[in-house]
């Protein structure tokens, strides 16, 4: 927890800690667990979070447990955009330089989210809607940011979500997955081997220094995305990742 001041500004981030706490946990938390986590007094917790139930920035279910509301969502998905922006000029280099769509993606309660595009010049080419959401299991880009999680927290979040099949190629059993997570770890890039659609391969990289995990990659027809290809790209995609770490501190 970062060191703290007196009056509304430490309540102000307190509150902030125990939104951090209910995304931690899965994005839902009873008060004692948030007490467990934060270290606070239980009648801090519960005047703090009675506030942000009133704002719509926490709710409340029936069974007393409290989850993130959904007054988040709107800031979530503008600072989602304000990444995309800063990151856009990058993903055309890499697309100038590789020939390949570029995406840029976020984790997002439990789901990849696609912020940020650069297409193809090529008749055939990849395409992802902005602001599509799939599972990490399943993905180039999810893969890349789950290897950068403890395999803990990367367990948990396959019990919340399930492993559904995208194509007969995806994961579908947790210990196999995290075994292939050491692999990309070592390896530095993710590979999606048809994972999501058939006939598509993905090279993708976490992009690091974010306030949650994210990542890039690039994709195309596997028809063109060859071994060989694999091979000198994935150091170009390696290079913008850090490329967009280096502009996000620069915008801190």
């Amino acid at each position: 927890m970062a060191p703290s001041t007196s009056g509304g500004v430490q309540s102000l981030q307190r509150a902030f800690d125990l939104l951090e706490g209910l995304a931690d946990a899965g994005g839902e938390a009873s008060l004692s667990e948030l007490a467990g986590t934060s270290g606070l007094p239980m009648p801090t917790i519960h005047r703090l979070i009675r506030t942000l139930v009133t704002l719509g920035y926490v709710r409340q279910h029936p069974n007393r447990r409290y989850a993130l509301g959904s007054r988040l969502i709107r800031l979530g998905e503008n600072a989602g955009r304000q990444f995309g922006t800063w990151a856009r000029p990058l993903l055309a280099e890499l697309v100038d330089e590789v020939g390949e769509t570029a995406n840029l993606a976020v984790l997002e309660n439990d789901e990849v989210v696609y912020v940020a595009q650069a297409p193809s010049k090529h008749s055939m080419r990849m395409f992802t809607e902005v602001g599509r959401r799939l599972l990490p299991h399943g993905t180039g880009v999810g893969k890349a940011m789950l290897s950068t999680m403890p395999p803990n927290d990367v367990r948990e979040l396959l019990r919340r979500t399930g492993m559904p099949a995208y194509t007969p190629n995806t994961f579908q059993d947790a210990d196999k997955l995290l075994h292939h997570l050491g692999e990309i770890a070592q390896r530095g890039y993710a590979l999606d081997e048809s994972e999501q659609e058939i006939g598509v391969r993905c090279i993708a990289v976490p992009v690091r220094g974010t306030a949650g995990p994210a990542a890039i990659s690039v994709s195309g027809p596997e028809g063109r995305l060859t071994d060989a290809v694999v091979d000198r790209v994935a150091p170009i995609v390696q290079r913008i990742a850090e490329s967009i770490s280096e502009t996000l501190q620069s915008h801190k």
